[in-house]
């Protein structure tokens, strides 16, 4: 037993001291790689562009998509950086090019004028190459296009909605190139599906945009939508019938003298509702040979009432001698 004891504690005490010289070999590994990176490296690296303030009336085209090898000098643990994410180099196309007839043009010495800015502190710019980048663009069209509103909605029975649903915004720019951007008419929602409505609507809804076509750019990919909802009723009123465009040689006696005019209306305007905000009319041009009655329509109706319509279809008449 004792002895099994002893032979446990040593080969305890060799593992403590293997654990020990790993440690310390970690540790010296560890201060080997922070003295390496501290040091300064001179290297080349690609950079891909990254295009910024491009004017809204062009588009570069796709063939213009460029790289630079830029040539730098820094500490290791800048390069670190570089080697676990792409690096990237802006051009700002507001101040960074010359504009041409056909082309965006770019010399590198808009670089160097900022070093600290687009490399950060303590790098040291050597080289960059090529000279001078080309981009090639085109002339978008910038156009303004309607949102057409798709919608499903069911009102609980008695409500309504009062006026029109509001678009916020009711149209939207589109930006690419000319031949693509001009077929575009209008752009329509996603489906607005509500159910037992009783009270206003506001609910953002998701625009539906084209799909494969990277070249167009919209001003918003969703909108706001909004309504008044209010309880409805119905109503009905006698409105007086007129008959028009009567020959003047000619009598005519008509029955009957008024109709049933039903309407839809909110709960709140169906007292302002008059008599007097209707107008049936028959044409008596519109009669057909041996036609025996006229057809009465509404020429005018209430502007507080959503929907009216006659009752009676049709207007005896009789032509006096």
């Amino acid at each position: 037993m004792i002895q099994k004891l002893k032979k446990e504690i040593l080969i305890s005490i060799r593992n403590r001291k293997i654990n020990v010289f790993f440690l310390f070999l970690l540790l010296a590994f560890i201060i080997l790689i922070f003295t390496k990176l501290s040091n300064e490296f001179t290297n080349t690296i690609t950079f891909d562009i990254n295009k910024i303030n491009v004017p809204q009336e062009n588009v570069v085209l796709n063939d213009s998509n460029a790289k630079l090898k830029v040539t730098l000098k820094t500490h290791g643990f800048k390069w670190l950086t570089y080697y676990f994410s792409q690096p990237k180099i802006n051009i700002d196309f507001s101040k960074d090019v010359v504009k041409t007839k056909s082309a965006f043009i770019w010399d590198k010495s808009k670089a160097y004028m900022y070093t600290d800015e687009q490399f950060g502190n303590n790098v040291q710019l050597l080289n960059i190459s090529p000279d001078t980048l080309v981009f090639k663009y085109d002339v978008n069209l910038v156009k303004k296009i309607p949102v057409i509103l798709n919608t499903e909605v069911g009102f609980t029975a008695g409500f309504d909605i009062t006026g029109n649903y509001k678009l916020v915004p009711d149209s939207i720019v589109v930006v690419g190139p000319e031949i693509i951007a001009s077929k575009v008419k209008s752009v329509q929602t996603e489906k607005l599906t509500l159910n037992e409505v009783r009270s206003n609507i506001s609910s953002a809804v998701k625009l539906k945009l084209p799909k494969n076509n990277k070249d167009l750019k919209f001003s918003a990919n969703e909108i706001q939508v909004s309504a008044t909802v209010e309880k409805y009723t119905e109503g009905t009123l006698k409105i007086p019938v007129s008959v028009i465009n009567v020959p003047n040689d000619m009598t005519l006696n008509y029955f009957p003298k008024e109709v049933n005019v039903a309407y839809y209306t909110s709960l709140k305007d169906f007292n302002a509702i008059k008599a007097e905000d209707f107008i049936v009319e028959c044409d008596f041009s519109t009669v057909e040979n041996q036609q025996a009655y006229l057809t009465p329509k509404l020429t005018i109706i209430s502007k507080l009432v959503k929907s009216a319509k006659v009752n009676q279809q049709h207007i005896e008449f009789i032509i006096l001698e």
